[in-house]
């Protein structure tokens, strides 16, 4: 097993532990710790994707894998936040709409990319699918950032990053669309 499939699996790895930091009240400041192994996380994304394109070491175990660690990682990370530890971090009505859009879009993408690879072909991901992996990592991290202390600089923190995952709402639903768009013959008989 190469490095960057090793960095992939450690991705996997800090799930729970980011999951056990989010609800464990009882360790003091366990909201800003989950949010550092959260933010560690999403940054081995770009990590092992770099490694393995510089040194090519891109494996089709990598390929599988290296997308299912995103998306659970993300899609936990919503998850728990439209929980109410900690006072809760999304709201609940346009939390929950969110969560479903991204849910959504990633379970299309996902097999619409089961239908090519059972015609034999590939769909890399796009510049529009990697802004939206980029934005929403970082106001997952700002709006966690945010919820884990008092006062303004906080609270700003916390109302950038909430645009910021607006914003990677909207670029959810414009990649989603794009991506089936520009491969649109995949789904030709």
């Amino acid at each position: 097993m190469n490095l960057p499939n090793k960095i992939t699996l450690c991705r996997i790895a800090m799930i729970p532990l980011f999951v056990a930091l989010y609800y464990i009240t009882a360790i003091p400041h366990n909201f800003l710790y989950a949010t550092i192994v959260f933010a560690l996380a999403a940054f081995t994304d770009f990590l092992d994707g770099y490694i393995a394109r510089k040194y090519h070491l891109v494996t089709d175990f990598g390929k599988f894998l290296d997308p299912i660690a995103d998306k659970v990682l993300v899609l936990t990370a919503l998850i728990l936040m439209l929980t109410n530890v900690n006072g809760g971090v999304l709201g609940a009505i346009e939390g929950g709409i969110s969560v479903a859009i991204i849910l959504a879009r990633e379970l299309i993408v996902s097999s619409f990319r089961m239908v090519a690879a059972s015609k034999n072909m590939v769909i890399a991901a796009d510049k529009l699918g990697k802004i939206k992996t980029i934005s929403q990592d970082i106001a997952l991290v700002m709006l966690m950032f945010g919820k884990s202390f008092e006062g303004a600089f906080f609270n700003i923190v916390f109302w950038v990053g909430y645009g910021l995952f607006m914003f990677s709402v909207l670029m959810t639903i414009i990649s989603g669309i794009n991506y089936i768009w520009k491969n649109r013959a995949v789904l030709k008989d």
